[in-house]
């Protein structure tokens, strides 16, 4: 059975709700889904995992949540060559531009952004069929 780690930051619960979903959809597809707070994942841990779904909502300025999150990503990045990621998170304003940044991060690190390469966002409270999008992420996740 495939496992696959979902490690993600959440301050509002939007984005811990989306990663709650994308664990449904881990597990409706027959795989084992670690869910983790990023202050409880370590990066060389999870750097040893070939399936991966990070949530972190846009904070700032359109930025990776800089006090947990991005210092994990940071460690991360440098071994995601050749695994298969998922990106999500909520945002309240702006146009995604974090998620298309953290996209484009992501697939120079050398990992597959599933989804077509292209990241889950929910405005603000994650509405049923956000939710359902994240069940059908975690699902395709776990078909790879």
């Amino acid at each position: 059975m495939k496992d696959v780690k979902i490690v993600y930051w959440s301050s509002t619960g939007n984005t811990e709700a989306m990663a709650n979903a994308v664990a449904e959809g881990v597990r409706s597809a027959g795989a084992n889904a670690e869910l983790l707070e990023v202050s409880e994942a370590n990066a060389a841990d999870i750097a040893s995992c070939s399936l991966l779904a990070l949530g972190c909502p846009a904070m700032g300025d359109e930025e990776l949540e800089e006090g947990e999150f991005a210092p994990f990503f940071d460690e991360l990045e440098p071994h995601l060559s050749g695994k298969t990621v998922a990106l999500f998170g909520s945002y309240d304003w702006g146009d995604g531009q974090w998620m298309r940044d953290w996209q484009e991060r992501t697939a120079k690190a050398g990992a597959s952004v599933i989804n077509g390469g292209i990241g889950l966002i929910a405005n603000n409270t994650p509405e049923e069929s956000d939710l359902e999008a994240c069940r059908r992420l975690g699902a395709e996740l776990a078909e790879h």
